[in-house]
């Protein structure tokens, strides 16, 4: 069987389960929840340590052809997912094709060792050297100059749509507002100097987090001018993204910031005090998060003790709840105000037998705190960087979590 035949049989497979009216309920439930009128809990899975999970053979992939394989790749990881633990995934009806562009850069780059634990895992251990100790590093640093590829971009779409098209549709995407200053500042510092820095020289890192807002402006006004933001997904970042408050696909004008959502953290805070953390990235993000139609902040940091800060970003909806937060505390204040994006421990999959008991006191305790503030939430395991090479705990871990929502 040549590469094209493997596609269109994939593909085939992967059109019909997009038409499943499963596909069209759980639209109706993204969107419920987004909009602050929540049917009942929406239950995902991402971030799949998939390289554990090939028991039966069906992610081994088979083209030749490099383009070919990353479409294979897709479309084989969707239909396994779809199949052992599907929670309230969605399925697009089409093949994306993600505009592709290019950036000169910001003056400076990450270098880093790096360690495995497990040489399959694309997930690995970092040690930073620190790229800003001086002002002269932090002078350094510039606003980038983007480029739409769209001669590249529309060479990878039409051979996949000649390939497949008339099976699958085949459609040219954008891309999400993603916004992480201090994800990058840590990667071009490491954690140690960057922590020291906000105590020991607190005008030294106001430089340099003034510097990443105007990278960030530039880049999302870059964005907007080149038409490289997308109108419609279906996931911001993991989660639930469709809504009623955005306008959705536009007339083929490119889409503005004001009709996408920005999506904001700063997981490093995790270790700062609350008022460290305003000062720091709140009062900045504000800027970048300005011109964007809906935001969710937060991702690995807890904010149950922060909310009140988190609330003075414009065009809030959505505030992720770790599992090192108190799910008590952040619904009873987070209320029918904004969406809590709930992230339970992945840990729970990690090794050994899943601990069902453990998972539904887990789960329960997030479900029963958002229907005693009246919370819209989507509860979705991700970060997941080991299930143990054991399928079946995914496998139980959706059939439970799914099993606690809909007693809702």
């Amino acid at each position: 069987m040549n590469d094209i035949q493997i596609l269109r049989k994939l593909a085939a497979e992967y059109f019909e389960a997009s038409q499943s009216e499963a596909n069209d309920k759980r639209r109706v439930l993204h969107r419920a929840v987004n909009d602050l009128k929540m049917i009942r809990p929406v239950v995902l899975i991402e971030e799949i340590p998939f390289h554990e999970l090939n028991v039966d053979g069906s992610l081994t992939l088979q083209c030749e052809d490099e383009t070919f394989r990353g479409v294979e790749d897709f479309l084989r990881k969707k239909l396994f997912h779809w199949k052992h633990f599907p929670g309230d995934m969605i399925l697009t009806p089409y093949y994306p094709v993600y505009k592709g562009y290019t950036s000169t850069g910001i003056g400076v780059t990450v270098h880093e060792e790096t360690l495995a634990a497990d040489a399959n895992n694309h997930i690995v251990a970092h040690e930073y050297e620190d790229q800003l100790a001086t002002e002269e590093d932090v002078a350094k640093l510039h606003t980038p100059v983007l480029s739409y590829d769209e001669e590249g971009t529309m060479a990878r779409f039409n051979k996949i749509a000649n390939a497949i098209g008339d099976v699958l549709p085949v459609k040219i995407v954008g891309h999400n507002a993603y916004i992480t200053m201090w994800d990058q500042i840590s990667s071009l510092r490491g954690v140690t100097p960057l922590l020291i820095d906000l105590a020991e020289r607190p005008e030294f890192s106001h430089k340099i987090i003034e510097k990443f807002t105007e990278i960030e402006i530039s880049i999302s006004e870059q964005m907007e001018k080149l038409g490289l933001y997308e109108a419609d997904p279906i996931d911001i970042h993991c989660t639930a993204a469709l809504n009623s408050t955005l306008p959705g696909e536009t007339d083929g004008s490119p889409v503005k910031r004001s009709q996408v959502w920005g999506r904001g953290m700063a997981q490093i805070f995790a270790s700062v005090s609350k008022s460290m953390h305003e000062e720091f990235d709140i009062d900045y993000m504000k800027k970048v998060m300005e011109p964007f139609g809906l935001v969710y902040y937060g991702c690995c940091e807890p904010l149950d003790r922060k909310i009140d800060i988190v609330e003075k970003l414009p065009h809030l909806r959505k505030i992720g709840v770790t599992p090192w937060a108190d799910v008590d505390a952040a619904t009873e204040i987070i209320g029918k105000k904004y969406v809590v994006a709930n992230k339970p421990n992945p840990a729970s999959v990690a090794s050994g037998v899943l601990d069902e008991d453990a998972l539904r006191k887990e789960i329960g305790r997030t479900i029963a705190a958002c229907k005693r503030n009246g919370c819209s939430c989507d509860i979705v395991l991700k970060d997941i960087s080991s299930a143990g090479y054991r399928l079946e705990n995914l496998v139980r871990w959706e059939q439970i979590a799914m099993e606690l929502v809909q007693s809702w």
